[in-house]
């Protein structure tokens, strides 16, 4: 199958796959909950009004379809008397059209097809950017978009997916005219050859991307930083780029703040929030923060009990030693741009989130960053491949067999309403997840118990960095490196070196 073939059954999987949680309920008296029905509602105002003042939809109870309860409204009305949502507005600007002309479940499908096309771009990444076969980099990619969370975040309405398919096009724009990736051997990655410049097309996606991630959310702007950062640097010795970059970013910057203060009274749109009316929108991130405290959220956010990823889709437990695998010197062709940003995610969910055990489905504040992780694991499988080890692919295939009937038990519990996504999904009658759960600490409540188990679990959690590390370095010289020549295919045709398989730049470049 010609790898287009590969990526669109993979993005049609992913799409019928997710769809079928359409109808699951959030809670006992909603299909959706928290902040979901405050993002129709502003759609259906936007799609109807063409503004985003709610004030007439609460009025008209518009969200009955959705919620058959009362609507907490969020909104501490502004002083002429309009009602905005505290949500950033390109989520239900994405939804309008979908929620006029099809309701909440147009909505919801349109957001399984978005996560059918992260997954197709994802693994377009994988393979064009850094190398990896269509026949690992597309089952690897399938195996996490199928399961939790980024299967939970395909029909629940957060703006998560658009944001991890923004930061995915980003990384995939930053990498581009960078020449075509090839191999001569079973085993050796290629290097890039040097770019005469980025692409305009490339400019523009990237700039594209990382403005509409504050759109989306205020708090992906740091990894919108992230992004803006490494393209700068990268695209350094281009000045055309750069300052058009600059440029663009700064007008958005500006343009951002001078809307959301007309709109929402505020710098961002927890202005209007009825939760910060009296400490003031900045609270969203705590008013006395305990940093220290959170500081267990770097473990746990993948091994806690409920709230972790890896515990309900414990493929997750590989992104340590890919990491590991990935970083140890001399490091494959622009790992860092992978990296960084989910580094970046990661450390804002840890610090920055208010909490970690929110009224949503385990790994909202992550979602965003993950497919970085999953081509981190691709890469890793690829390489694991090539050294003629099966070990690493069997263990995935098993995480994925796991996986996926845990996303779909719930998800049946979920439909059948025996269960539902928020309030008690982690009292799942799933056999294997009341096994596996012994073994994780519950971070909510720590007795000794869990604080020793949440200790355990951060000296295993390094121990497979340190592994991954380990097993790299054992895969060429003594020095981490071999040297057999590979085929690069620059952008002038016809032109090739001879460069180190691992994509290593002669001037230290990542």
């Amino acid at each position: 199958m010609r790898p287009t073939r590969w990526l669109v059954a993979l993005g049609l999987l992913v799409t019928c796959w997710t769809a079928i949680a359409i109808p699951a309920h959030a809670t006992y008296g909603a299909r959706v909950t928290a902040d979901e029905p405050q993002y129709l509602l502003s759609a259906i105002s936007l799609g109807h009004d063409l503004d985003l003042d709610i004030s007439d939809e609460l009025a008209d109870e518009a969200y009955r379809p959705f919620h058959a309860t009362d609507l907490d409204p969020q909104t501490a009305p502004l002083e002429d008397g309009r009602q905005v949502s505290p949500h950033d507005p390109l989520l239900p600007l994405l939804l309008a059209g979908p929620m006029r002309l099809g309701g909440w479940i147009a909505a919801k499908a349109i957001l399984a097809v978005l996560a059918g096309v992260l997954a197709a771009l994802t693994a377009w990444t994988a393979i064009r950017r850094f190398g990896v076969r269509p026949a690992i980099a597309v089952p690897v990619v399938a195996v996490f978009a199928c399961t939790a969370p980024l299967a939970t975040y395909a029909t629940q309405v957060y703006p998560e997916i658009p944001a991890a398919l923004a930061v995915v096009a980003a990384v995939a724009a930053l990498l581009a005219g960078g020449g075509r990736v090839t191999r001569t051997g079973p085993d050796e990655l290629a290097a890039r050859a040097p770019a005469a410049g980025p692409p305009v097309a490339a400019v523009t996606v990237l700039a594209i991307a990382v403005v509409a991630l504050p759109w989306l959310s205020i708090k992906y702007a740091p990894v919108a930083a992230a992004l803006a950062g490494l393209a700068l640097w990268r695209w350094r010795r281009h000045r055309r780029a750069v300052v058009a970059l600059t440029v663009a970013l700064a007008a958005a910057a500006a343009a951002y703040l001078l809307i959301h203060r007309a709109i929402y009274g505020g710098w961002t749109s927890y202005a209007t929030g009825d939760h910060f009316a009296a400490t003031g929108e900045f609270t969203v991130v705590g008013s006395q923060p305990n940093y220290l405290g959170r500081a267990r959220r770097l473990v746990g956010l993948l091994v806690d009990d409920g709230f972790g990823i890896a515990s309900w889709m414990i493929g997750w437990l590989a992104l340590p030693f890919a990491l590991g695998a990935v970083l140890r010197p001399p490091r494959g062709p622009n790992v860092a741009v992978l990296v960084i940003p989910l580094v970046t995610g990661w450390l804002v969910a840890t610090f920055v989130a208010l909490t970690m055990h929110g009224w949503w489905w385990p790994g909202r504040q992550l979602v965003v960053v993950l497919p970085l992780g999953v081509i981190v694991i691709a890469i890793t499988a690829e390489r694991a491949a090539a050294a003629g080890s099966r070990v690493f692919g069997r263990l995935l295939a098993v995480a994925a067999v796991l996986g996926a009937f845990t996303w779909m038990w719930t998800t049946i519990e979920a439909i059948t309403r025996r269960r539902v996504l928020v309030v008690d999904f982690d009292e799942t009658s799933n056999p294997w997840m009341r096994w596996w759960r012994l073994l994780l600490p519950d971070g909510r409540e720590p007795a000794l118990a869990d604080e020793l188990l949440t200790a355990a679990w951060t000296v295993a959690v390094i121990a497979l960095g340190v592994g991954g590390w380990v097993w790299a370095a054992g895969r060429g010289d003594p020095d981490g490196s071999d040297h057999r020549a590979v085929r690069v295919t620059c952008p002038n045709p016809g032109v090739a070196e001879r460069r180190p398989p691992n994509g290593s730049d002669p001037k230290g470049d990542p």
